[in-house]
């Protein structure tokens, strides 16, 4: 089933080298030449940055020479580089010069070297592979279980590892906030995160004897994404599976640390996707999987033909999708909904539900005569929509004609155009849509309901990060606000961490509340006056219009707030947010808001036999309430069925950042590397763009006004010794780091000493590093002036001594060519070698006598030779007679034998004749 670890036929294969750097690749980056004070990043349209190389310094200009030609930027567009031993850092936060290029070139790097995972302070940046790596095994899953996350690489399983630890620890609930754009992975990490917990948290149950086996509460979790997907998922054209709704999974745990449940909680659900597409994307993929077939009869039961092209809603864009296949992804969905215990006729009921939206696409009208009123074009459709909700066609298609509508205490029938007929039917079918994607995720809400007793919960979070498009409409600003509040969780979070560990180390800091830094852009949403609360009010005027409404935007909010700016283009406002200032235009924005039903038309569907569909339309009040019901005194009090879109949104926004504010957050932001989906292909400024829109950036910012590097007393000891060892020796280490700092000239306001740990500010554990530098050079050249005065002195004395034995051989060859010619000399050298010849009479008869000597041994050996081949040949004789006399002796035997025989038959013979 998808979302379950993966276990190959044979043995795991080993995910090392896409979670480490290799000891190569280590070896190579610190080889790379380095200078701090002439290396640097300068703005470079294509790849986002560039390097370069220092040449001169003119107040705020800088010569620059890049690619071989001089170069002038100004001073503060010019980055330092960080030094070698940062190169492919798992922790950005953690690199000497925090700026944008270095964090940028960071994560290309690892994304080159097959590292898709990186760490930046709280965040765990997932930048996209678009292929599969072997790091979602059961062997991966094991490397990270029970490990902290400085002893394991980047992962999205480490993370997980460490929220488990934490809930179990400290009996705290936990979240994960996952969020990205579009193809980004969002998704793929969500699952993976949930089935790591279910991995840790299995319960191991077996199944009783005699009983049918039942899905384990971690495969019924598991089994919620095939459903989830196969009706909130589409393709786009940046994402083949792309969520279109957001989502909050909460895993709940014993006491015991095992699997008690789960539920979910869905937003925002893009219903327009149920009726319009563009070119190069795709509608929800059920539309397509219960067209694939795998389903015996399904298509005869829902009325469906076998080419999706007789479905206009669902062919505007592509119908297939290479990545996809449709018949599997029925068959996952199909058996899911078995795992989730949804009963037979209820999973029926969905498939007829879906395919009533798809038959609403071919529902046509046309104008009757010259009035403006709306009547059928066909009734084939309407009457598959009919039978599929159990209704009666005819009144269903005078419903959408000429719905009634309450005037005061009376209903009143009301003609509907050709145009307006027809939207009523696309709001129903996306109506429809909406409520049966809530009713699933209900009833699996239901079945993760175990009863047991739940301690503890990791909340999962799924949910589209930042959106700036060209054309940013009433998604745009509900997804944009939802990420102000979740950016200003997240500044508000890290605030709270730097405060407890500055406070658990007792330096001097001044507070400062990062998550203030966004009050004021939401405020302009959530003030009595503010978008909101205008948007909610404008969707009660029946008479009130996108011109009335920008209007009293711009009344209330222009001059009042500085997030709220002149807009550009066709935009109607312009917001200021964290991730940038975004142009809204609010075309629509009060239809999409009021989310309007043809109430007369729900309110037959509500009599009708599909017990499903009356179900999805229970908390729709329709018509047949009485006008006292729909709200108090006079119905200015809103029912629960008469909520805006941008009112239920924010109550859903409220309770979940509610729940967030009571748990331990864990952040991963997903990043798409191209717009290609190439695999190991980065695109500077599509990347640069997401990590401003995931406030990665604005992390970094935080980062740089505090105190973003920090070291164990320790680590600094063991690094930067070099720096001071007298003060090491003579001083405890918290004055002897001071001292150092001192000596050295580095201003205290640069850095902090706590209890255990030094602190610094950005950019200033790169001088500490240049000190090192600086005395680790100056006693490399006295160890290399040593070295080489010890290797020349060796190698002069070896020379002087060569020098001597040379004086000698010359001496000698001079000497030997003066006596050359001398006869004294001539004679003595020919009468030499006969001098201790040995005389050849003595050798001969020395020579003889051993001689003798091995012939007389011989001889001996001879007749040795002879006496026992004599004693032999006896030894033969004596055998032979043996064997002569043994041969005489076995035929007296023989005779013997038959003698006795003969006497014995004479005594037999003699004794019977006595008897």
């Amino acid at each position: 089933m998808p979302g379950h670890l993966k276990k190959s036929d044979g043995p795991d294969p080993d995910p090392s080298e896409y979670l480490y750097v290799s000891r190569e690749d280590k070896m190579k980056d610190m080889a790379k030449p380095y200078d701090a004070n002439k290396n640097c990043w300068i703005p470079d349209p294509e790849q986002g940055f560039k390097l370069g190389e220092i040449v001169n310094e003119e107040g705020e200009v800088v010569e620059v020479l890049v690619d071989c030609l001089p170069k002038k930027f100004k001073k503060d567009q010019v980055k330092p580089v960080n030094p070698p031993k940062f190169e492919k850092a798992v922790d950005v936060s953690d690199l000497t010069y925090l700026n944008d290029a270095s964090v940028l070139y960071n994560l290309k790097a690892r994304y080159a070297s097959q590292l898709m995972y990186t760490y930046s302070g709280l965040f765990c940046i997932a930048v996209n592979p678009y292929k599969r790596y072997p790091i979602y095994t059961e062997r991966a899953a094991k490397i990270y279980m029970g490990k902290r996350r400085n002893e394991v690489p980047p992962h999205v399983f480490a993370i997980s590892e460490n929220a488990y630890a934490n809930m179990r620890q400290l009996n705290e609930n936990q979240s994960m906030l996952i969020t990205g754009e579009s193809g980004a992975g969002k998704t793929e990490n969500t699952k993976k995160v949930i089935t790591y917990f279910g991995y840790v948290g299995a319960t191991g149950s077996k199944p009783i004897k005699g009983e049918k086996p039942k899905a384990s509460l971690e495969d019924q979790i598991v089994a919620t994404n095939p459903v989830l997907e196969a009706f909130g998922n589409a393709k786009t054209t940046r994402n083949d599976n792309s969520s279109r709704f957001g989502k909050f999974i909460r895993i709940h745990f014993q006491a015991n640390g095992k699997l008690s449940g789960a539920d979910i909680e869905n937003y925002l659900l893009e219903k327009a996707r149920v009726i319009d597409q563009t070119p190069q994307e795709r509608g929800y993929h059920i539309f397509y999987n219960i067209m694939s077939g795998h389903v015996d009869q399904l298509t005869t039961m829902c009325y469906l033909s076998d080419e999706i092209y007789d479905y206009p809603w669902q062919s505007k864009g592509k119908v297939t999708v290479p990545s996809i296949d449709d018949r599997e992804d029925m068959e996952y969905c199909h058996n899911a909904f078995s795992c989730l215990n949804f009963p037979d006729e209820v999973r029926d009921n969905i498939y007829r539900i879906t395919a009533c939206c798809m038959h609403c696409g071919n529902m046509k009208f046309k104008q009757r005569g010259r009035e403006d009123q709306a009547e059928p074009k066909d009734t084939e459709a309407a009457s598959y929509i009919a039978k599929l909700s159990g209704v009666e066609t005819d009144q269903m298609l005078t419903n959408y004609c000429k719905p009634k509508i309450r005037v005061g205490a009376e209903m009143v029938t009301k003609g509907q155009n050709v145009v307006k007929a027809t939207d009523s039917v696309g709001a129903m079918a996306k109506g429809m849509f909406d409520r049966l994607f809530t009713y699933l995720v209900k009833i699996c809400n239901l079945t993760l309901s175990t009863g047991l007793k739940r301690a503890n919960f990791i909340g999962v979070l799924d949910i589209a990060g930042f959106e700036i498009f060209e054309f940013n409409g009433f998604e745009q600003i509900c997804i944009n606000f939802c990420n102000e509040k979740l950016q200003q969780f997240f500044n508000h979070h890290m605030f709270v961490l730097e405060q407890e560990e500055y406070k658990k180390e007792e330096i001097q800091w001044t507070f400062i509340d990062f998550g203030m830094d966004l009050a004021a852009c939401i405020a302009l949403f959530e003030k009595p006056m503010g978008i909101l609360a205008i948007l909610e009010e404008e969707s009660m005027f029946p008479k009130a219009t996108d011109k009335s409404f920008a209007e009293k935007l711009t009344a209330n909010c222009l001059g009042k707030s500085p997030s709220f700016t002149k807009p550009k283009g066709n935009a109607h406002m312009g917001i200021v947010h964290y991730a940038g200032t975004v142009n809204y235009n609010i075309t629509g924005w009060l239809e999409k808001n009021k989310d309007a039903l043809n109430d007369t038309v729900v309110d037959q569907l509500k009599k009708g036999s599909n017990e499903l569909i009356v179900e999805l339309f229970a908390n729709h009040p329709g018509q047949s309430a009485s006008p006292a019901s729909k709200g108090s005194k006079g119905g200015k009090k809103k029912s629960s069925g008469f909520k805006t879109v941008s009112f239920g949104y924010r109550d859903q926004l409220n309770n979940l950042m509610t729940t967030l504010n009571s748990t331990h957050p864990h952040f991963i932001r997903c990043i798409v590397p191209n717009e290609t989906k190439t695999p190991g292909l980065t695109t500077a400024s599509l990347i640069m763009h997401q990590l401003t829109c995931n406030g990665v950036l604005e992390g970094i910012r935080i980062c740089q006004l505090g105190l973003p590097n920090r070291m164990f007393y320790a680590d600094f000891k063991q690094r930067y010794k070099i720096l001071g060892s007298t003060f090491f020796e003579n001083l405890p280490d918290e004055e002897a780091i001071k001292a150092i700092f001192d000596d050295f000239g580095l201003e205290p306001e640069k850095y902090r000493i706590g209890k255990t740990k030094v602190f610094f500010r950005a950019g200033v554990l790169g001088q500490v590093e240049e000190f090192r530098d600086e005395v680790i050079g100056s006693r490399v050249c006295l160890i290399q002036n040593w070295v080489q005065g010890y290797l020349g002195r060796k190698t002069f004395k070896k020379l002087q001594e060569q020098r001597k034995a040379l004086v000698v051989v010359q001496r000698n060859i001079r000497k030997y060519m003066s006596l050359k010619n001398w006869v004294w000399f001539y004679l003595w050298k020919r009468v030499k070698p006969l001098i201790n010849k040995p005389r050849m009479e003595d050798e001969i008869n020395a020579l003889k006598d051993k001689s003798d000597a091995v012939i007389a041994l011989c001889r001996e050996a001879e007749d040795k030779a002879a006496f026992l081949e004599n004693q032999s040949a006896q030894l033969l004789k004596e055998i032979e007679e043996l064997e002569i006399e043994v041969e005489k002796t076995a035929g007296n035997a023989v005779e013997y034998l038959e003698n006795q025989t003969i006497i014995s038959a004479q005594k037999s013979e003699i004794e019977s004749q006595l008897n």
